[in-house]
């Protein structure tokens, strides 16, 4: 989400199988359940019940034990044309949905307002399968994102310290989902971007499960248990692999911007929403 997005060794033998001690909610469960592919020299599975999770079960604002708004209106570094605000009229739970609302209506300075959750500081892993069943807004200028920050930029500021997209969306080429992985090596700002994509026709219309299993060795991208992105890790240090670290989520609609708005802003597409069922985060365990 940090930029235009056209498109994708030292393990710790100890934190490689735990979530960071960060992390939030109930203890894991004893089942496991088996990773999709093995890595290379060593298998990898995932709790089978997950230690941190919403259901979005409870109407009202987000869970702020969960969720923090991120505010403001200054672009973002991608040249949005959103304000981000804390407003009900932007980001509430109703029937078992968490729903982000871009909105055509000024704030500040800007044309349009949107909501930016993340579990920074709440909700902070390191290793896991993440996942979250989502409905994807549609309209030209629309720009949602499922994705993965740094928590402690271990290695310096974006792209140093990494980002994870488990999904991306731009409203003018419709139905087209992007997974990527940002790092100092591999970014679009010196055109060496690691990125896939996937066409999901009704992404707009049904429900989707966009997943993201993260070990030591890879991390894999998948849309519905299909793999789109597989990213490994190289052994060749940060500047490839900073993801030893810990990381958390951010789910947000953004309006325009250097990709979402590369063809312009219909107008028409709002209220554009963004409807997300749960989020759950399932330990890693070694083997």
């Amino acid at each position: 989400m940090k930029g235009v997005r056209p498109v994708g060794n030292t393990v710790l033998l100890c934190a490689a199988l735990q979530v960071s001690a960060a992390l939030a909610g109930g203890a894991a469960g004893t089942g496991v359940v088996e990773a999709a592919r093995p890595d290379t020299g060593k298998q990898w599975a995932f709790e089978s019940t997950p230690a941190w999770r919403d259901e979005f079960d409870q109407p009202g604002p987000p869970d702020s034990s969960k969720w923090r708004f991120q505010q403001g209106g200054h672009g973002w570094g991608n040249h949005e044309l959103q304000q981000y605000t804390d407003s009900s009229h932007n980001a509430f739970v109703e029937n078992g949905m968490l729903n982000i609302v871009a909105r055509k209506q000024k704030r500040q300075g800007m044309d349009y307002t949107s909501a930016r959750l993340t579990s920074n500081k709440q909700g902070d892993f390191l290793y896991g399968r993440f996942e979250i069943r989502a409905k994807l807004p549609g309209g030209r200028g629309t720009w949602p994102a499922l994705w993965m920050l740094p928590t402690d930029k271990v290695y310096g500021e974006w792209p140093k310290s990494g980002e994870i997209d488990l999904m991306e969306h731009v409203g003018f080429d419709p139905g087209r989902i992007h997974i990527t992985m940002h790092t100092e090596a591999y970014n679009h700002r010196i055109n060496t971007q690691r990125g896939a994509t996937r066409v999901v026709a009704d992404a707009m219309d049904g429900f989707h499960v966009y997943r993201t299993d993260w070990t030591p060795d890879a991390i894999r991208g998948y849309v519905d248990d299909q793999l789109v992105l597989e990213f490994p890790n190289e052994g060749s240090g940060p500047k490839a692999w900073p993801f030893d670290q810990r990381f958390h989520f951010l789910m947000n609609v953004a309006v325009g911007g250097d990709w979402g708005g590369k063809e312009g802003v219909d107008d028409n597409s709002f209220p554009a929403t963004l409807q997300v069922d749960y989020v759950r985060v399932y330990p890693l365990v070694g083997r």
